[in-house]
This record gives structure tokens, C-alpha cells and sequence, in this order.
């Protein structure tokens, strides 16, 4: 066999190879697209399920937050001692006002949203009633929440869900009885 016979059956070989190679580019490119699409996808879902789990935690850790608060806030030195919010954070976790340690608070938790610090809230006399997230987005959970989260509510950020101790006011009613002036005679009706 010649080599002018060997390049008759080659040509046409190498000319469909050539051809069916767009093709081939072609079918990778879409499963790189397809593939792209899927893992954003799934980017995104995991994104969703780690923002859930973290808003959880932050409705936890706000409310372990708040019940600290309200321990302090009813655990008086003495009798006659004023009730009042801690000046400082720290101060939930061992309480200054006892010789014995004492803990309201087990550990500092830090914001689940951001891994940071918490923002304080504080009454006009400067100290802690109650913390927030900094975390500006919208929460995933819009209802249905506890009793003591109603207020969450319908709130468009993070940042609007404030857990804050308030005392509850007492129910006692006291009753008045009318003071007369005794010196002068109750009128008589004629």
C-alpha cells in the first residue's frame, strides 16, 4: 500500500473528528452549565439551612440572655435592697453583690448571627435590660413564636428583635377609703 492510499482513508476520518469536536465542546460547556447551576443551588439551600439553624439559636441564646436578666433583677441584697438591671454584662455571669459566687448567667454567649458581641440595651439609668442582634437581614421565621418572643412578630431584621426583661407590674389593688374632714358637720337633708 502507498502512502498516497493511506492518506485517502485517513482524511476522512481526521475531517469527522475535527467536526464532531464543537460538538464535544459544545455538550461540556452545557454540563459545566448545568453543573454551575446545581451547585448554586445548593449553595444556596445551605446557606437557608445554616441561617435557620443560627436563628434558632439566637431565639435560645436571647432568651437564656433575658431570663439572666430578670434573675438579677429579682435577687436582691436584703430585703430593703432596690431591684435593679446589671451595670455590666460580666456581672451575669458572678454577681458582685454576694460574697458567695453567684451565677445567673453560665457562660457569655456570644450573637449567633454575627459570632460577636451582643448589643446592649440599656434603661435611662444606663444599665441592661435587654440585648439584640446586629445582624441586619430579614429572619426566615415570621410568626408562631413563644409567649415571651411575641413581639417578634411581622419584624422585617434581626436587629428588631429586642430581648428585653421588663418587670412584671404587681396586681395589688389598694383600696382608698374617703377621707372626711371632721370638722365641719355632714349637711342633713331637710
Amino acid at each position: 500500500m502507498k502512502v498516497a492510499e493511506l492518506n485517502h482513508f485517513i482524511a476522512p476520518v481526521s475531517n469527522r473528528l475535527n467536526n464532531e469536536s464543537g460538538v464535544t465542546l459544545v455538550l461540556v460547556l452545557v454540563m459545566m452549565a448545568i453543573l454551575g447551576l446545581s451547585a448554586g443551588i445548593a449553595g444556596s439551600t445551605w446557606r437557608s439551612l445554616t441561617q435557620r439553624a443560627r436563628e434558632a439559636d439566637l431565639l435560645w441564646k436571647g432568651g437564656q440572655i433575658r431570663k439572666a436578666i430578670g434573675s438579677y433583677y429579682q435577687t436582691s441584697h436584703g430585703e430593703a435592697a432596690a431591684k435593679i438591671y446589671p451595670s455590666k454584662f460580666e456581672y451575669l455571669l458572678k454577681d458582685p453583690r454576694f460574697l458567695q459566687t453567684k451565677r445567673h448567667l453560665r457562660r457569655p454567649y456570644l450573637d449567633p448571627m454575627t459570632g460577636s458581641d451582643w448589643v446592649l440595651i440599656k434603661d435611662p439609668g444606663g444599665r441592661i435590660k435587654g440585648v439584640r442582634s446586629s445582624f441586619e437581614k430579614e429572619p426566615f421565621k415570621q410568626g408562631n413564636f413563644s409567649v415571651e418572643n411575641e413581639a417578634f412578630e411581622g419584624r422585617g431584621l434581626y436587629t428588631e428583635w429586642e430581648f428585653i426583661f421588663l418587670p412584671k407590674k404587681s396586681n395589688t389593688v389598694t383600696q382608698k377609703t374617703p377621707v372626711t374632714d371632721k370638722s365641719t358637720p355632714p349637711e342633713v337633708e331637710k
